[in-house]
Formats: C-alpha cells, sequence, structure tokens
C-alpha cells in the first residue's frame, strides 16, 4: 500500500541506521585487481536515497521491476537499496548470458527499466522484443538515456513516501533448461526491521553481525553473494567484494581485511588445496571465523583437507534461491559425519518415494521441506506445481535420505541419475572419488547412450596438467573406481576436456554435456 505520508528518512531502514551510527565505516570494498573502491555506510545511504527517488519519480509503482545487467560495482548496491525503499523488484541478469537469453529474461521478469554498463553493453538485445527503458550508468550510448544528470536532480536523504519494502526477483542458473524466475511476496513496510525468515539462520547459525567481514570472489548477480553481502549490510557488517577468482589472491584478501566470514565453492577449494605448500603454510588464516560452502557438492575428501589446513571453521548449508527448506552443518558436525549436509534448519524435511508416500529412516528417495513459506516459479505455473505435492511440500529435486539423528546425505538430482541395465545410479558417489585421485582437477559423471543397457557411465575429466590425458590414465582412473565402489557404478570409458561448462556459482552446466554426448550417439548411427 502507497500512501502520501513521508517518513523519516533515518527510520526507513538498517542501511539508514548504520549510517548515522557509523558513518565512515566502509560497507562495501569492491576489488578488482590492484584496485579497490571503497563504499562507506553514510555514502550508499546517500546513492541508495537518491536512486529510490528516481525509481518513484520515473513512476514505477510498488511491485514493478528494474533489471540490473552490471559487472561488479558499488552503484548495484545502491540501485538495490534504491528498488528495495522504492518497494519495487530487483533483477541481476547475468554478464555471461548472450543477447538473446538476456532478452528473454528481461520479457520474462516484466522489467520497466534496464540498468547497463559500457561493459555490458554489448550484451544488451538489439530488438524490439522489450521495450522498457534503457540507462546507462557511465556515459553515453545510442537508444539508452545517461543516469548521471538523471539523478543529479534529487537530493541525498529527502523523504520518501511509504511503500512495501522492495527484495530482489532472480533466476536460477538455467543448467537444466532455461532459467527459472524466483519470486516471493514483497514485505510490508511494518515490518522493515523483522529478519527475514531464512536470514535467522545467517544470524544464529553463521554468526553474522555488526562484526563481520565477509569476503566473496564471484559476480553479484548471482543469488549466495548479493544475498549475503545485503544481509551484512542489513546487520552492519562490512563486505569485501571480487569479482574473479584467484587462489593466492583469496589467501591475501583474507589476511589484509581480516577477514570473518567468506563463501566457498568447491572447485575453489580445489585450487586453493592445488597451491604450492609455501603459499599454503605461509598464508594467515587467523582471523576466519566461519568460511561457507554450497551451491555444489563436495568432495568429502576435498573438505577434511580444508578442515585440517583451515580449521574447524567450515559449515555448510543445503538449500536454493526458491527458499523451501535449508540445512547446514559445522565442521565438527561433519567430521563425525562425512558427506552430511546437516540437519534442518527452515522447514521440516520429508523423504518421500515416487508415489509420495513418507520412507522410513535411512531409505533413499526424494527430498522435500514443508512449513515454509510458499514461492512461485514466475509466469510457469507448471513448474511450480511441480515442486510440491499434494500435502503442501516442496522440493528443490535432489535425492537423498536422513539417518536416525536427522542428519541429511544427498545422493544426486533426479535429473543426473543414470539408468543403466535396470540400476539406478547417482552420479555424486563415482565423482567424489574421481576428485580424490592425483591430478584431476574436476569431474563429471553422466550417462550416455547405450544400446544393450540404455545408458553406460562416462567420465569426463579436466586435470591440472592436460598433458597427462590419454589411454593409459583413463584405464588408471577406471581400474580405481572398480578398487573402491560396485562395479555396475564406474565408469566405462572416461574422457578428458581443458575445462568443463561450470558456472561462478560453482553449479556444473551438467545438461550441456549429456547434450552434446546425444548429440553425437544420434549422428554416429
Amino acid at each position: 500500500m502507497t500512501t502520501a505520508t513521508p517518513i523519516d528518512p533515518q527510520a526507513i531502514d538498517r542501511l539508514a541506521h548504520w549510517a548515522q551510527v557509523c558513518p565512515e565505516k566502509v560497507a562495501v570494498h569492491l576489488v578488482d585487481g590492484d584496485a579497490v573502491t571503497s563504499l562507506t555506510y553514510r555514502e550508499l545511504d546517500a546513492r541508495a536515497s537518491v536512486a529510490a527517488q528516481w525509481l518513484i519519480g520515473l513512476g514505477l509503482g510498488e511491485g514493478e521491476d528494474i533489471a540490473l545487467l552490471m559487472d561488479n560495482r558499488p552503484d548495484l548496491f545502491a540501485l538495490a537499496w534504491g528498488a528495495r525503499r522504492a518497494g519495487l523488484y530487483y533483477t541481476p541478469v547475468s554478464t555471461h548470458l548472450n543477447p538473446g537469453e538476456v532478452d528473454y529474461i528481461l520479457r520474462d521478469c516484466g522489467a520497466q527499466l534496464l540498468v547497463a554498463t559500457q561493459k555490458t553493453l554489448p550484451l544488451v538485445p538489439q530488438c524490439d522484443n522489450w521495450r522498457g527503458a534503457r540507462y546507462l550508468l557511465d556515459g553515453d550510448a545510442e537508444g539508452f538515456e545517461s543516469m548521471t544528470p538523471a539523478l543529479a536532480r534529487y537530493a541525498p536523504r529527502a523523504a520518501l513516501p511509504e511503500r512495501m519494502v522492495g527484495r530482489d526477483f532472480l533466476y536460477s542458473s538455467g543448467t537444466t533448461g532455461k532459467p527459472k524466475g524466483i519470486k516471493r511476496p514483497l514485505v510490508p513496510f511494518a515490518n522493515r526491521f523483522q529478519d527475514a525468515y531464512d536470514a535467522v539462520v545467517w544470524r544464529e547459525f553463521f554468526q553474522f553481525g555488526a562484526n563481520s567481514i565477509y569476503l566473496t570472489m564471484a559476480p553479484l548477480y548471482h543469488a549466495a553473494p548479493l544475498r549475503s553481502c545485503m544481509r551484512n549490510i542489513d546487520w552492519g557488517g562490512s563486505n569485501i567484494v571480487a569479482s574473479r577468482f584467484d587462489a593466492e589472491r583469496a589467501l591475501h584478501l583474507i589476511a589484509k581485511y581480516r577477514v570473518t566470514h567468506s563463501q566457498w565453492v568447491p572447485t575453489m577449494m580445489v585450487r586453493l588445496l592445488a597451491l604450492p605448500d609455501a603459499v599454503r603454510e605461509s598464508a594467515d588464516l587467523s582471523s576466519m571465523r566461519v568460511a561457507i560452502h554450497a551451491a555444489a557438492p563436495c568432495p568429502p575428501e576435498i573438505k577434511r583437507r580444508m578442515i585440517e589446513w583451515w580449521g574447524a571453521v567450515w559449515y555448510e548449508y543445503y538449500g536454493g534461491s526458491e527458499g523451501v527448506g535449508l540445512t547446514a552443518i559445522d565442521s565438527e558436525q561433519w567430521l563425525r559425519k562425512p558427506g552430511s549436509v546437516g540437519r534442518v534448519q527452515l522447514g521440516v524435511i520429508h523423504i518421500k518415494d515416487d508415489a509420495s508416500h513418507e520412507l522410513p529412516v535411512g531409505e533413499q528417495g526424494r527430498i522435500w521441506f514443508s512449513g515454509t513459506p510458499r514461492f512461485e516459479y514466475h509466469n510457469d505455473p507448471a513448474k511450480t506445481a511441480a515442486a510440491y505435492d499434494a500435502t503442501g511440500c516442496a522440493t528443490f529435486g535432489d535425492i537423498g535420505h536422513v539417518d536416525e539423528e536427522g542428519d541429511l546425505f544427498i545422493s544426486g538430482r533426479r535429473t543426473d541419475l543414470i539408468l543403466s541395465g535396470g540400476v539406478n545410479i547417482y552420479p555424486q558417489e563415482i565423482e567424489n572419488l574421481l576428485a580424490t585421485y592425483p591430478g584431476v582437477s574436476d569431474v563429471a559423471v553422466i550417462g550416455v547412450p547405450h544400446a544393450e543397457f540404455g545408458e553406460e557411465v562416462k567420465a569426463v575429466v579436466e586435470l591440472s596438467d592436460p598433458a597427462q590425458a590419454g589411454p593409459a590414465l583413463a584405464e588408471a582412473l577406471m581400474i580405481y573406481c572398480r578398487q573402491h565402489i560396485a562395479h555396475l557404478k564406474c565408469p566405462r570409458s572416461v574422457d578428458f576436456v581443458t575445462a568443463l561448462p561450470r558456472l561462478e556459482n560453482g553449479k556444473l552446466y551438467k545438461r550441456l554435456l549429456i547434450d552434446e554426448y546425444a548429440k553425437a550417439a544420434a549422428t554416429s548411427r
């Protein structure tokens, strides 16, 4: 509900509060190589105020959407906070999409306005499928309005009309098809100081607060880096944001900024462990309290080695942008139960068979959650319906089991299932094993067409030294598997690639691999 009553600029949200309490404290350090751009709470509050006035002045109403096609920069935070204050949804768009994919997201989310930068300008579709307003953050370009003169008309910290609290409207990575928009209801203005349902876990279990110094080395269009930074600002912490991951650089940033909290994906952990012994031994990790990992399965041996190196600071969670449920586990719990993703922190876990019947403890089935706020996939009622069962439980689509103490173990995604000779095979166990073989940098296990068995298991391997690839190593990897797991699960072939199609958030674009091999099999017939 929008009213004409202005609200006190200092009472609008926690950002305004921290801008008064600690105005010169740094909210964000953006790191790009050796260049660092910093934004204090006072500066961010002022920019967010101007952005909110600008968005409202354009006539955007509560619940409408803006899209942000931007590289990591301070203005992204100002626009996100401005959209929150203006009661709008904001959709960060991946800078790794092609123009057609950008066009799809702009049309699907119903964005009324797009903000781009000189760096992302080539990605903006040059077609008429999307007809929203186009603004360029840094300079001028044909077909775009410049934001600089538009923002200059507004003064910082002016009063705003009371509106709902805006929020992110994120799209999935699209690893199994077109990206899916995940939309949650806006928050009433009266509830603006209440922690969101899922944010409670980040304060309590992951110990975020005003003393947190959080490091992320990923693009902000991904859900985890953006949401974690926004939450940390909400609670008065500082953020260190680097666009690209570099293992040695990561250790340098931890020591320089005395990082207390950080977030990683397993491929980053592998690259950290691959650093020379002298570099790892000289690293100053004394400030680190919580190192979080998620997004992709982590081979247990990789995680064990990280705990041995960094200490018991590693925390893992299992969840998703849909917010249907969340589990988490710390290092000590994980060492007692390697491979577990912990106990439920949000919702109630149910393990069900294909007929939606509850399964006993220890039996493997689809993982469902109940007791969490409902979500929807934007413009896709069929996918939304498929995520829920008749009892109202929701699922991310993964398969696993719960032990007698309530700890969850994940076997893999239903979409990754390999059906070979009538046997269900989940690739994660095989991938975890192959990841421990010396020289293996990354691995994907998929099912490829087989005339007799329907599918057979294939391992696609990325090596630290590509020169080692060849038939002898392929045979050694298959023998290694047969020594440790049932033969029916073992790869019948191994291919070597220079790089697997993995996204910056750690998720493997496995569908691309499966489609490539299916196409090759079809053309060879």
